[in-house]
Parts: structure tokens; sequence; C-alpha cells
């Protein structure tokens, strides 16, 4: 009853509140989808953890590349606390009705978290392009004020344009119900129920955000050219293998973001089905957060070094204290 009331909006352009899809149709389902979030927030939550504590931590990693590696692992802990909570309450509660403002949110939060880590990978190259190709100015380019108003940068333009996005999104007439094809709320969804004639309000800042995503790609690619060039004209083994072993990580973690981002949003009409853009959503939202920290530290020597003295440390100091106890009862 009740949901038949949230699916049949009244008169009004502006519902209360947005319905969200079902994940799972038997309780088995349920707790299976459940099961998955759950492992994979938690994979994230410690995988982004730890690269974050051993950056603040070592003072061997008080460096550039690992400023913004930490930059990066805040976002994506934004990015995967953004959707994945609210779809563990869907799959274990069937609780799928989210407010008008509760979406509004999750919308913005999506669209920044997103927007920001494109931006910063785009920094993160060029900061990769300075070291490897221009690597007796490196110090004098990328100084610590640099990198700090570089990465405010990031986050202050994509914040504003989150707003932006998001206030126009939000602010155009709904005719075509309440119920969203996805298990959080994005922007694309919320535009399908749009009237047809208000979509044409967001054509232009959409026309706007691909010009400035192709840039940002092109840049990339061109950076990244660059790089190799200059990587294998170094003569020792060892060098080349250093230098691939700061830009093999990124490149993998900006190839992992932009496939699956730009397939999402640029796939063939006739390829678009219920399934296939729930695949594609966890592909984009949840599970780059969750594998990004696997990448960067499977090559980077440095940075496994840390997080493995971090972990014997913490495992150490949790011994010592359990003997401690053992010792005193």
């Amino acid at each position: 009853m009740q949901r038949s009331q949230w699916q049949h909006m009244s008169n009004s352009s502006f519902p209360t509140e947005f319905l969200l899809v079902a994940l799972g149709g038997t309780w088995e389902l349920q707790l299976l989808h459940f099961g998955l979030f759950l492992g994979i927030y938690l994979a994230a939550l410690l995988g982004n953890g730890l690269i974050l504590t051993a950056i603040a931590c070592d003072h061997r990693l008080h460096t550039p590349m690992y400023f913004f590696l930490l930059n990066l692992a805040l976002l994506d802990l934004g990015t995967i606390t953004t959707t994945v909570p609210k779809a563990m309450v869907i799959a274990l509660r069937d609780i799928r009705a989210i407010s008008f403002f509760g979406c509004a949110t999750q919308a913005f939060l999506l669209v920044f978290f997103i927007s920001a880590e494109f931006s910063l990978l785009t920094i993160m190259a060029y900061d990769r392009y300075i070291a490897i190709c221009i690597p007796l100015h490196y110090g004098t380019i990328m100084d610590s004020r640099t990198c700090v108003n570089m990465a405010a940068d990031a986050w202050g333009i994509t914040f504003v344009y989150a707003v932006l996005h998001s206030a126009n999104t939000f602010s155009l007439p709904l005719c075509q119900g309440n119920v969203l094809d996805q298990f959080f709320c994005e922007i694309p969804q919320i535009l399908k129920l749009s009237c047809s004639h208000a979509y044409l309000r967001e054509a232009g800042l959409l026309m706007f955000s691909a010009v400035l995503a192709f840039g940002c790609f092109v840049f990339l690619v061109l950076s990244y050219a660059q790089i190799f060039r200059a990587v294998l004209r170094i003569p020792s083994k060892q060098g080349r293998h250093k230098a691939f072993s700061t830009c093999l990580p990124h490149l993998a973690v900006v190839f992992l973001f932009i496939r699956t981002t730009f397939f999402a949003y640029l796939k063939p009409p006739f390829m678009s089905s219920s399934s296939l853009n729930l695949l594609l959503a966890v592909l984009y939202s949840v599970v780059p957060p969750a594998v990004n920290p696997l990448i960067y530290s499977m090559r980077n020597q440095e940075l496994k070094d840390s997080l493995g003295k971090l972990v014997t440390g913490c495992f150490s100091e949790r011994i010592n204290c359990l003997l401690s106890s053992a010792y005193y009862s």
C-alpha cells in the first residue's frame, strides 16, 4: 500500500522522496548483496585507512606524489561512503525510499568526489611528468606550496561545479514519476524523470562537462606518451624499473576509473538495461575505491615497506598489550 503511494506521485513536479531500485528478490539474494557490499566497504576502509596512516606517519613519504595519493585516498573513502551504506540498508531491510534532500545530497557528493578524483588523477599525471621528464626542476616546480594550491584548486573547483550541477538538476520539474533505476541517486537517473522541455537546461552544463573531461583525458594521454618516451631512454634497468613502479599504478588507476566511468555514461542506448546499469554503477563507484589501495601498494616498494612496518608495529603493540594484561591479571 505504502509503496504504491510512493510510486504514484501527486501532481507536484517536485516529489518529497524517491524510490531506489530493489537489490535482490529473495531474502537469500538480499543477504548476498549485503555481504558483498559490506566486504567491499570494509576492504576500502581498511586499504585507504592504512594508506592515509602510512603517509601521515612516515616522513619518507612526505613528497608530492604521496601527498596527492593521500588526497586520492580521502576521495575514495568519500565516494564509497556516499553510495554503499545506503545500498546495504536497501539490501538488508528493503528500505528503498530516500528523501528529496537526501537524494540531492547523495547526487551532489557523488558528482563532487568523482569530479575531484578525475581532476586529482590529472594532477598526479602532471606530477609524474615533471618528475620523470624534467627531474632537475622537479623540486622547484613541485614545491609544497604549489602542491597544496593544486590540491585545493581541485577540491574547490569541483565543489563549485557539483553545487551548480546538482542545483540545476534538482530544480528541474519532474514528470516521469519518482522511481530511479539505480541503487543510489545519480544525476542521469534524475534527468530521465524530468520533463522533456526542461531537460534542455542541462544541455549546456553537460556539454561543458564533456569538453572538460575530454581535455583532461587528452592531457593524460599526452603526459604518459612523454613519460614512457623518457623512461625508455633511461640507460639502467634499475632506473627504468623504479620509474615504472611509480607510474604504472597511477596509470592502472586512471585506466580503471576512466574506462568504467566513461562507459557507464557514454554507452550506446541499445546497451542500456537495468542489470547492466547496476553492474556499471558498482564498477565505477564501488570497486575503484576498494581496489586503488591494492594497486598502489603492489609495485610501490616505498609504500609497501611503510605499510609493512605499520601493520607489524600495530600487531606487535597488540601482542605486548595482551601479554601485559595476562601478566597483571
